[in-house]
């Protein structure tokens, strides 16, 4: 793809950009928890190809055009960002083209997405902020801009009887649990059939309480903290109201006083219509169905606005065709886990309240950050001042 820009035709600052929505775009959306150390390996791919396709290939154009840009990550994770920046200078990005900048989310995105100089935004977040940054660039006098933004996901797994629930298990605990269910992918909703549901509840139940919950360091813990005091707080709150309003399944066993620890755990509840809002934490939501529930099952998925992951545990094609062609999500995984999507393979992303296209890693995502023209000549024209023909007379 970088063969068949002319630089001519482009914003140089979209060049730097474009690293920019390469990397830093991506280390925000793996790093969303300093705990979460094995995430860095998803970032071996993305740096490579920025080396190999673009540094190695025109450093002059993107040092001899690339402006100021500085990219923030939330501040949970500036230790992280930092070091994944120190990287990406040592691995030969010009300094002046990838830079980071330190504080609050809060009141950096005010003034980054504010000014006018800034000509791209690329964002990982919640809907609300994305949203509220897609008002503040409307607003701006100046020119329109591109904005890339994945935000989150009402995420489903649907599950019928011809499925191995062994499998089923294991891929839940991993979608729900993984990096202590704070990605944007994990699984927020588990659908099973009422003929296979009691049996998969059990080994459910067994599995989650035979999780260990503690310092990641310690390479026997299978699930560590939550971001910050604040996340844990939401969490709290939201497991209160399922305590009250919803059945308990299961939940894994925690003697940890101190730090942001908090037991993952499973609910079940009636629909998905209960969840108002989407809760990036370590609860899993279970719902009963039947197969003649799927319609509606489908329609209210689609009310919640989101369409980041689904994924679907059933040995019949024709039936997993159906579900992936009336619930909207830019990622469908069938028999397995839904996250972890690896770069330029499986480019992630979502539509609607879970973000904008193009998908990150995908082979549309670099266009997004090019300028296009077209220029028409009409050589067939004929007359004018044959003289300057060629040059002559200027």
């Amino acid at each position: 793809m970088r063969k068949t820009w002319n630089r001519s035709t482009s914003s140089p600052e979209f060049y730097a950009l474009l690293l920019l929505a390469l990397s830093i775009h991506s280390v925000k959306m793996r790093t969303t928890l300093i705990s979460g150390i094995d995430d860095l390996e998803l970032l071996g791919p993305l740096l490579q190809r920025i080396a190999d396709d673009y540094l190695s290939a025109e450093p002059e154009m993107v040092r001899r055009y690339a402006r100021a840009i500085k990219p923030y990550m939330a501040e949970q994770t500036s230790v992280t960002a930092h070091r994944i920046v120190d990287l990406m200078h040592e691995a030969g990005i010009p300094h002046d083209v990838v830079q980071l900048l330190y504080g609050e989310g809060e009141e950096i995105g005010t003034n980054l997405t504010s000014d006018e100089r800034i000509d791209g935004v690329v964002f990982t977040s919640p809907v609300s902020t994305g949203k509220w940054i897609n008002q503040v660039l409307a607003n701006r006098p100046s020119p329109i801009i591109p904005f890339t933004a994945e935000t989150g996901g009402q995420n489903t797994i649907i599950v019928d009887s011809s499925a191995l629930p062994e499998q089923v298990v294991k891929d839940v605990l991993v979608s729900a649990f993984d990096s202590t269910g704070q990605r944007r992918s994990a699984l927020r909703v588990l659908y099973l059939q009422d003929s296979c549901v009691d049996n998969i509840i059990e080994l459910l139940t067994g599995a989650v309480q035979e999780l260990r919950v503690g310092d990641p360091l310690d390479l026997s813990v299978d699930i560590g903290p939550v971001i910050d005091a604040e996340a844990l707080l939401r969490l709290h709150s939201h497991v209160d109201i399922l305590d009250r309003e919803a059945k308990h399944i299961a939940r894994t066993p925690c003697e940890i006083a101190d730090g942001n620890y908090f037991s993952p755990c499973c609910y079940e509840i009636e629909t998905i219509t209960e969840l108002k809002e989407e809760h990036i934490c370590p609860v899993l939501h279970v719902i009963r169905y039947n197969t003649g529930d799927l319609q509606q099952i489908f329609e209210e998925i689609r009310a919640t606005g989101f369409a980041l992951t689904l994924g679907i545990h059933f040995r019949n094609e024709t039936m997993v065709d159906y579900i992936s062609e009336n619930v909207p999500a830019g990622n469908v995984y069938i028999d397995r886990n839904m996250i972890g999507a690896v770069a330029e393979s499986q480019p992630f992303g979502g539509s609607g309240l879970s973000g904008t296209s193009p998908k990150a890693d995908g082979p549309n995502y670099l266009t997004r950050f090019t300028v296009e023209r077209s220029i028409s000549d009409n050589i067939a024209a004929i007359g004018g001042a044959i003289d300057l023909i060629g040059g002559q007379g200027l």
